[in-house]
């Protein structure tokens, strides 16, 4: 895994600023501290920092050329049947230095250009200077594991890992993007390919991007189909499951260094594990985290499986000083990122740090197999409007709609009352608009209240809900389960849960695989039958069902927990006075984004017990410090943007 960033001037006399390349390198040493490369010449610059994992030698240095210094390559992922690819490449007359994936890329781009991709089964974010067409071709995986993102103007385009190392270029201005804010307040993260800052952007997962004598091309190359279900017996199914599941771990065990999993208990991580074991020689490292909250804690079972497949088990209770973690969060997180569960995926990566430079997950387990209470409450909803289809059934809403103003706003967001307003919520709005009530922080009346007229008016008439909407409208899903499911693939998670497991892990050098996000399986996995995954209130009935034997009873049937945090607990104690003082304060006010007296009721309501608004407070407090930390300038960016150039690592090339 590593950190990569270039820039290209349009014009070709104008050469690249070697200094620039360095800042990239500096601040995102975190993502390669084993290496660092910058190629400078002419009007183009590459740069790398380097984490090694295959190849630990030398001759994986980055940025990488081909035989005759044409072609110049920045790699960041890992490609598991590189070693499938090689053969034909060396028939086919190429020459090989080292034994790394990136230089299979590098040969795959020389013979099939931009149709390397379709060859390419892993994660991979990457970047190939053409020098013989003067043009720059940037690719990002299927499901968008491995962020990039960009930034073009009348005069250059630039690129990298993380958004913080393009904003080390002086030349690039920071300034908040309204509409980038507007979403994050929408879905509590930014989706690409919009980004919280004014000119940059984000490439979508499953595309690529040419940019070549001043202009920029971005282009689809993947899809992935839910059109085509297939009706077998389900002891068919689960043989299949438990056959291309293994395969994909066991692609995903290729290392030269020590790897581990992590392992919260749960079906998903529980699978990986038992996999693992089946695979490997030796006890496998498995890593958990526990919180003092009981309802958070999921210890018990992790412990169950270790002990189940005798793994060489180590765990951390977290006693977190959240206010001290915060401002880490929002230098990391380079735009405000609003899921809390980003707090226990940077303890854990921090903890395995320590032992292993890999570690597998379970990730994306729940959306291809339904493991989330929106796609029991979307089917409920959808036999709901069949019943519903009589002419009194717009009377029947109208009396749900009155019966929600008394509904009180409180407790958890997973908790039965929370639960039950949100499916009803739902049953007012149309199909494709229930889904914002389960994935979003605000509700569109809550947000209306929320915003002053001069943000409102700073933003416009656009329905921020657009993205999702679009995500349903594009669907080829034969019901509306599936739909969703779909849309979960397109929005949720690139934008949300590979954004937090990629910079929580990066941020401790530590490289993140996921077995449950290999392309081929997610290509089977979408051509299950819905009814099989959700089955009434059952979730991953398919996948379960395929468990069982293999996994112990109680985690097949224990409740999903999810791997949150007490953060309503936190702001009530711990972090109140900052809340109060960050959502409050001047600095925050007179940004003109929030009313004031809607923003102290939400503070005050929580505080008391009266409503639950701790996601909502979770999502303001995160935008506010995102704001300090890279339009202010405070804390860890402006250290970085004084002190870079000093730091500057050694650097060859």
């Amino acid at each position: 895994m590593c950190g990569i960033g270039g820039k290209l001037y349009f014009d070709p006399a104008r050469p690249v600023e070697r200094e620039v390349l360095e800042r990239m390198n500096v601040v995102q040493a975190h993502r390669g501290p084993d290496d660092a490369g910058i190629y400078c010449q002419g009007s183009v610059g590459l740069a790398h920092r380097r984490l090694c994992i295959i190849d630990l030698s030398p001759a994986g240095h980055q940025p990488m050329p081909n035989e005759d210094g044409t072609v110049w390559i920045v790699f960041n992922g890992e490609i598991y049947n590189f070693q499938d690819l090689r053969p034909d490449l060396l028939r086919r007359g190429h020459r090989f230095r080292s034994r790394t994936d990136t230089e299979v890329i590098l040969h795959l781009y020389e013979e099939y250009g931009v149709d390397c991709l379709r060859f390419l089964r892993g994660m991979f974010a990457l970047a190939i200077w053409d020098a013989s067409r003067r043009q720059l071709f940037l690719a990002r995986d299927r499901l968008g594991v491995k962020p990039l993102a960009y930034q073009c103007d009348a005069e250059a385009f630039r690129f990298a890992s993380e958004v913080k190392a393009i904003l080390q270029d002086p030349s690039v201005e920071v300034r908040p993007d309204p509409a980038g804010i507007s979403q994050y307040l929408t879905y509590g993260v930014v989706p690409a390919p919009g980004s919280a800052f004014q000119g940059v952007r984000k490439l979508p997962p499953a595309h690529y991007l040419i940019c070549r004598d001043g202009q920029v091309e971005v282009v689809r190359y993947w899809r992935l189909r839910r059109d085509r279900k297939r009706e077998r017996p389900e002891a068919e199914w689960c043989q299949e499951i438990l056959a291309r599941l293994e395969e994909a771990v066991r692609l995903r065990l290729i290392s030269d260094v020590p790897l581990g999993a992590f392992l919260s208990g749960g079906v998903d991580s529980s699978a990986v594990v038992a996999m693992m074991s089946h695979a490997s020689r030796g006890a496998i490292k498995t890593f958990s985290i526990g919180f003092e909250e009981a309802d958070y804690d999921e210890l018990r079972y992790a412990r169950l499986v270790a002990q189940r497949f005798g793994t060489d088990h180590h765990e951390l209770v977290v006693r977190p000083d959240a206010a001290a973690i915060l401002p880490r969060l929002a230098w990391h997180y380079d735009e405000p990122f609003g899921d809390s569960s980003a707090v226990p995926t940077y303890y854990v990566a921090q903890m395995t740090r320590q032992y292993v430079t890999v570690a597998l997950n379970g990730d994306a387990g729940d959306e291809n197999f339904g493991g989330y209470d929106r796609y029991v409450a979307t089917r409920l909803a959808t036999a709901f409007d069949h019943a519903l289809a009589w002419p009194g059934a717009d009377l029947f809403r109208r009396a749900i709609r009155m019966g929600l103003r008394v509904w009180p706003q409180r407790g958890r967001r997973r908790s039965p009352l929370s639960r039950g307003r949100r499916f009803l919520e739902g049953m007012t709005e149309p199909p494709e608009r229930r889904y914002a009530r389960w994935l979003c922080p605000f509700s569109d009346g809550q947000r209306g209240d929320l915003l002053s007229a001069e943000f409102r008016a700073a933003i416009g008439e656009d329905d921020p809900l657009e993205v999702l909407l679009a995500a349903y409208r594009e669907s080829d899903a034969p019901d509306l389960v599936d739909a969703t499911l779909g849309v979960d693939a397109a929005l949720y998670l690139p934008d949300d849960l590979l954004v937090k497991v990629d910079i929580a892990s990066m941020a401790h050098s530590l490289e993140a695989r996921s077995p449950f996000l290999d392309h081929e399986f997610m290509e089977f996995a979408a051509t299950i039958p819905s009814h099989l995954k959700v089955r009434g209130r059952a979730k991953k009935f398919i996948l379960k069902r395929a468990l069982a034997g293999l996994l112990p009873e109680e985690i097949l049937r224990r409740p999903k927990m999810g791997f949150g945090v007490p953060i309503d607990h936190w702001l009530r104690h711990e972090l109140r006075d900052l809340a109060h003082e960050t959502l409050l304060g001047p600095r925050c006010l007179h940004r003109g984004y929030f009313r004031r007296e809607v923003v102290r009721r939400l503070m005050d309501e929580h505080a008391r017990g009266a409503a639950g608004w701790h996601e909502q407070l979770w999502t303001l407090l995160m935008l506010e410090l995102w704001h300090r930390t890279y339009v202010d300038g405070d804390g860890e960016l402006a250290r970085q943007r004084r002190t870079c150039a000093s730091l500057a690592a050694p650097v060859t090339g």
